[in-house]
């Protein structure tokens, strides 16, 4: 490890940040460049189809996806408010993923259908099938505006609905009615009128007070900024509901609102509304500001207001905290209309020490009584998966501890005793009994599927294990706990569970892949053992068939169990002599040391190679170490982030001491990268060893005071914990850095944490230590690039950046 240099006083880390965004540095005018044409093969690639199962699964919709956009596409105007991106334009959210086309296929049946009644190329975004699978609807995506359209199953042809939708907010903007007559969603104000015209002198300063309550909030990105920003975020994201019949009727529902949330309870008599209200924050996104939820009949009438909630700056300090007052609403789905809601029991804090942290309330139709107290949890409320009138399954978690508690209760009886079901660490994969498989009812809403006289539930995961994952299906019997397996998935292939059709026959819908075989679906019989095949996707890129894919298992030094999935070029062999390696990573905290040396993924998934991958360098004849294990441990009392720098290298060289013992690595020829964290984990490696020959960091932070309420796994702030976020700060030790690092960011990146300027700084304070730095900063691109002009970028200079510091050291 390299010496540490110290410094008299941390405050001097503001001074130094402060210094080095002024040091002067070259620059260099580029046009986008591309990679060498094996890398734009892979990058241009078509991309797996999107597979969505009909409530009555009888079909399937296959959602075809386009490739990479334009950098066009990502140029279009874009308002950063509120914490979302608005496209201003069509009212829509900026840089959505859309499909192209939508096929439906009967499962009993080879043909697959078109869609028809579409005349031109679309952007398809938001698709949902109606309750009985005899419909669906979808969202068109256009330059000024954003269309709803239906189609009956039968006929295939597309109809519009409505070219008014209002699309700002994460989610869906429309839903079914659960009797499948219509859809509810959200219109633009047809009499909002002109968009606020931006003041051309600053009508009074922006002023925010605080009233001495402590408010420890994370760095969050987009906030509104002043009151001109505030009246554009109200007229963007105001919407009118409307109902559509299916017989052709349109009418307005409600009052305009902002409104982020709205659902029908399962009988379709109430809808339960979500709405923003000011005032608004200039310190927390949209999904913290003050709130006001409230019962409607099916028409629109106001029945109740359940909740008036003031504006969560406030929440307190914890991955664990929440804020104070009723919040996670939502109707009880095999019940006709029952709402519930929960409080916290600790003020929201998870410092209290308390038997009970919240308080479950219910409230039944028609909403005149008092709310009624259900159960309570012992740890953070995380969810229902409710079943019918005797029994439902609550879901607890504590992230402090990584526990969490599955529990069944009877849903009809209030303050009725929970009977545990799983407790577990979520860290101990192998452990994980998996999840309750659910089935939609006539609703639309999902439910437990329960087999053969309500007897018995079924349980679907992963199932990791030291050989890898291998996912299960497993029967649970409710009365003695015990579980049978029913089926898993077996090598030499990769096989997940979609959906169980027939239970009673073992007939499962699943996907199969293998390293050589894409993804594919196919019917399968737990009975028989039989296989039909549903789809048939072809190798999206034949060009690389042939590499070679190991899960690789070896110790670092202190005994920790690690793996990497090792890549190698097609028709290499260790007679050629060790190659140059790009060593791949994210570091992950961990509270036991066993879990942390648990495998992770599966060596008999299909090569699958995404347009941001480390293993477009195969085709460059590079030894690929993907997913490679980093574990960061803190056991007992202490904290993982503790010995966060030693732990890293203890991973490095482990890594490197493995593959080159195999005989298929030069260690004097290792790169090492990363995106976002692994950029991170890269900048301190340099900082912190010798052992690479150079380094990549993507989209990361590199100042942990610039995030000092926080940061990925950490719970402790700065004020907490000064030395550890100097001592975890690349940037304090860019004095040590004497191995080449390519830095790569977005210009819009909107990750918490990750501004743009964390990148700039580093690259300053690199530069003036004299370190070899590159700094490439993507135009409107965001924490994950999209752009195929962007991507090919990129790639471009990481081979470059490859071909000179590390394949010809």
């Amino acid at each position: 490890m390299k010496s540490k240099k110290t410094v008299s006083k941390i405050g001097l880390v503001y001074v130094l940040s402060s210094f080095v965004c002024y040091l002067s540095f070259s620059q260099t005018d580029l046009s986008y460049q591309l990679p060498p044409p094996e890398i734009q093969e892979i990058v241009d690639a078509p991309s797996f189809p999107s597979i969505i199962i009909s409530p009555s699964q009888s079909h399937i919709a296959i959602l075809v996806r386009p490739g990479l956009p334009s950098i066009k596409d990502l140029a279009s105007e874009e308002l950063r408010i509120g914490g979302i991106r608005i496209n201003p334009n069509n009212n829509g959210r900026s840089r959505t993923g859309y499909y192209t086309n939508i096929r439906i296929k009967k499962l009993n049946t080879d043909k697959e259908i078109n869609l028809t009644g579409i005349h031109e190329i679309v952007k398809i975004t938001h698709f949902s099938w109606s309750p009985d699978g005899e419909n669906f609807a979808f969202t068109i995506e256009k330059d000024n505006i954003i269309e709803l359209w239906y189609a009956k199953v039968s006929q295939m042809k597309a109809q519009k609905i409505s070219g008014n939708i209002n699309d700002t907010f994460w989610g869906n903007p429309f839903n079914w009615i659960p009797d499948n007559s219509g859809i509810i969603f959200k219109t633009v104000i047809a009499e909002r009128g002109p968009v606020p015209a931006k003041p051309s002198i600053p009508i009074g300063p922006v002023v925010q007070e605080s009233s001495g309550s402590k408010a420890a909030i994370r760095t969050y990105q987009d906030l509104l900024q002043n009151p001109f920003e505030v009246k554009t975020f109200e007229y963007y994201t105001t919407s009118q509901l409307v109902v559509w019949s299916i017989n052709d009727s349109i009418t307005e529902v409600g009052q305009k609102g902002i409104y982020t949330n709205l659902s029908y309870s399962p009988d379709g008599n109430y809808l339960l509304i979500e709405k923003i209200h000011k005032p608004f924050s200039y310190l927390v996104p949209f999904y913290r500001f003050a709130q006001t939820v409230e019962i409607w009949d099916c028409k629109g009438k106001l029945i109740r207001e359940i909740a008036n909630i003031p504006v969560a700056e406030n929440i307190p300090k914890g991955f664990d905290a929440v804020r104070e007052g009723p919040r996670n609403f939502g109707w009880r789905a095999d019940n006709s209309s029952e709402l519930y809601w929960v409080e916290a029991l600790d003020k929201g804090d998870p410092s209290i020490d308390t038997s009970e942290r919240d308080q479950v309330f219910s409230l039944i139709a028609p909403f005149t009584s008092d709310p009624v107290k259900s159960i309570t949890t012992q740890l953070r409320f995380s969810g229902f998966t409710w079943g019918d009138d005797n029994f439902a399954v609550v879901r607890e978690l504590w992230r402090k501890t990584r526990k969490v508690k599955i529990s069944s209760f009877n849903p009809e009886l209030k303050n009725v005793e929970k009977q545990i079901i799983f407790s577990y660490s979520y860290e101990d994969r192998y452990s994980l009994p998996g999840n309750f498989i659910t089935t939609t009812n006539k609703s639309g809403k999902n439910v437990l599927f329960f087999g053969e006289n309500n007897n018995f539930l079924y349980l679907s995961g992963r199932g990791a294990s030291p050989e890898g994952d291998k996912p299960f299906l497993d029967k649970y019997e409710i009365k003695s706990g015990k579980t049978e397996r029913l089926w898993r998935s077996k090598p030499p292939y990769y096989e997940q569970l979609e959906k169980i059709l027939d239970i009673k026959n073992g007939k499962l819908l699943i996907s199969r892949q293998s390293p050589v075989e894409p993804p594919n679906y196919y019917i399968t019989n737990t009975i028989t053992d039989s296989l039909i095949k549903i789809t048939e996707f072809p190798h999206p890129y034949p060009g690389i068939k042939g590499i070679k894919k190991e899960l690789v298992k070896y110790e670092r030094e202190d005994g920790v169990k690690l793996s990497f999935e090792l890549y190698l070029p097609k028709n290499y062999n260790t007679r050629q002599g060790p190659l140059p390696t790009l060593l791949w990573a994210y570091p992950r905290e961990y509270k036991d040391a066993r879990a942390a040396g648990q495998v992770s993924g599966s060596p008999y998934r299909f090569n699958r190679i995404s347009s941001l991958s480390a293993l477009v360098f195969l085709t460059q004849g590079y030894a690929i170490l993907n997913n490679t294990s980093f574990p960061v441990v803190g056991e007992g009392e202490e904290e993982p982030n503790d010995t966060f720098v030693d732990q890293l290298v203890m991973n490095a060289k482990a890594a490197i001491n493995k593959a080159a013992e195999m005989g298929v690595t030069d260690p004097r020829r290792v790169a090492v990268g990363g995106h976002s964290y692994g950029a991170f984990m890269t900048a301190n490696l340099l900082a912190h060893s010798d052992l690479f020959a150079a380094g990549i960091a993507r989209s990361g932070a590199y100042n942990r005071t610039l995030t000092p309420f926080g940061f990925q796994s950490e719970s402790r702030t700065y004020w907490d914990a000064p030395d550890l976020y100097y001592n975890m700060s690349p940037f304090m030790h860019a004095d040590k850095v004497n191995e080449p690092i390519l830095l790569i960011h977005g210009i819009a990146d909107n990750n918490s944490g990750t501004f743009p300027l964390q990148s700039k700084r580093y690259y300053s304070a690199l530069k003036g230590h004299g370190a070899t730095v590159r700094l490439v900063m993507l135009p409107l691109e965001s924490h994950g690039y999209r752009a195929r002009a962007s991507v090919m970028h990129m790639l471009w200079e990481m081979n470059e950046w490859l071909e000179k510091y590390v394949k010809i050291k």
